[in-house]
């Protein structure tokens, strides 16, 4: 099969996918966003993943906004977002759009790859009767379906999608073996080839639902630890010195993996008849840690003698992790919820968010430049380890009775840590 590909969703997973696929075939990469791909055909990549040089380096791929211009491709790989809802329930919607694109332009004997997370069954119970609908054609003898969970982790210049090993699958063995083969072609690290959709889909979720409960794990202690007055970090450091501890840290889970993965599997379970006890504990453990941390801030303010109404406390960081400018799903919003409650004034600095984003989706004024700080705080909460802050002098930003708390262990001169 010569493989002319389309790209759905021009992401932080869709993007890189493009850009590798663009220099050994015809691909076109296709997002809803008209500004997003204006930015991309001038070599302007708003999630930082790609450079310019890296973008303008690629001969076979083209950027489009338009649903007609993939009716030429053949291979059609879908990286749209998968969020949860309010209630924390799986939103398919814009999976299910994308399904519906490719239905409308889909031609027979071609292939629709899944990278999106889901739930194990969504690809085939979920989202091929959209195809099916959309183009009149039927699943396995018009057209067949392939799975591939993304890895991408934003921000890590070191694991990048050719160095991360790839799970392939596909609805026939035929399809499993094509879809195996196309992956191969661009992934150093090589790839693995599970026997069936459902197992690669499932094997997406756990990856994130196992870090998701370690990660619950270590926030536990850091609560029990606070109370003993020891710091985490030490006892951390002297629990790695045994060969089979795993090096988890204490943290905020946002974002749009860990934050959200855990709970379409629970969402799956539970239409089985089963409530998970372990993943959801994790979930709420990890869902309350920015309360938590806010709350440690006000009872340092409280231990100073601070006046806590009205005082001024500087927030650093607001995307959902250091290093990279997504703010989905970020828990840093939990903190500034809580200190509203407190009725304090707070300055949230990040100089590489979009405030207009932020603005839309958190309704928060965000600072983009030192210079426009306060001259000093009365409080100051690292949330977020941006090397940028590297440069900042707390010491200087905080009042003489100031404190300093840190989420990420980051800076020598805070007064606590997570």
């Amino acid at each position: 099969m010569e493989h002319n590909i389309a790209i759905i969703g021009l992401g932080y997973v869709g993007l890189p996918l493009a850009v590798e696929f663009g220099k050994k075939y015809p691909t076109t990469g296709f997002d809803i966003n008209i500004k997003r791909i204006s930015e991309l055909r001038s070599g302007h990549d708003r999630t930082r993943e790609m450079s310019p040089e890296e973008l303008n380096a690629v001969p076979n791929l083209t950027y489009t906004s338009e649903p007609g211009d993939l009716k030429q491709c053949n291979t059609y790989i879908i990286t749209v977002p998968t969020p949860i809802d309010h209630y924390n329930r799986p939103d398919l919607t814009l999976l299910k759009k994308a399904s519906e694109t490719v239905g409308r332009v889909l031609s027979r004997g071609d292939i629709v790859i899944y990278e999106s997370t889901v739930y194990p069954g969504a690809t085939e119970e979920d989202c091929v009767p959209v195809i099916e609908q959309a183009s009149g054609m039927t699943y396995n003898r018009d057209f067949f379906c392939g799975y591939s969970p993304e890895r991408i982790n934003p921000g890590d210049k070191a694991h990048r999608l050719v160095t991360i090993k790839k799970v392939t699958s596909g609805s026939t063995p035929e399809t499993a073996a094509t879809v195996d083969r196309l992956y191969r072609s661009i992934i150093e690290a090589g790839t693995h080839l599970a026997p069936c959709i459902k197992v690669a889909e499932a094997a997406k979720v756990i990856e994130n639902a196992q870090r998701d409960i370690n990660i619950a794990f270590i926030n536990e202690l850091a609560m029990i630890f606070a109370r003993m007055g020891i710091r985490t970090k030490d006892v951390l450091e002297a629990a790695r010195t045994k060969w089979n501890f795993l090096g988890f840290e204490p943290g905020l889970v946002g974002g749009h993996c860990i934050g959200v993965d855990p709970y379409y599997l629970t969402h799956k379970a539970e239409s089985l008849g089963y409530i998970p006890q372990i993943i959801l504990a994790g979930r709420r453990l990890n869902d309350g840690m920015g309360r938590y941390v806010a709350t440690q801030l006000i009872k340092m303010m409280v231990k100073k003698a601070q006046r806590i109404t009205d005082t001024n406390i500087l927030i650093l960081g607001i995307t959902f992790k250091e290093n990279c400018p997504d703010i989905r799903n970020s828990k840093v919003i939990d903190i500034i919820k809580q200190l509203r409650d407190f009725a304090c004034n707070f300055d949230v600095y990040d100089p590489l968010a979009d405030p207009v984003e932020v603005k839309h989706e958190y309704g928060i004024d965000l600072i983009t430049r030192q210079a426009d700080l306060r001259e000093q705080y009365e409080g100051i909460m690292v949330a977020v380890a941006h090397s940028e802050f590297r440069d900042l002098d707390l010491e200087r930003l905080k009042t003489p009775d100031g404190v300093i708390f840190d989420v990420k262990n980051f800076s020598p001169r805070a007064d606590e840590y997570l």
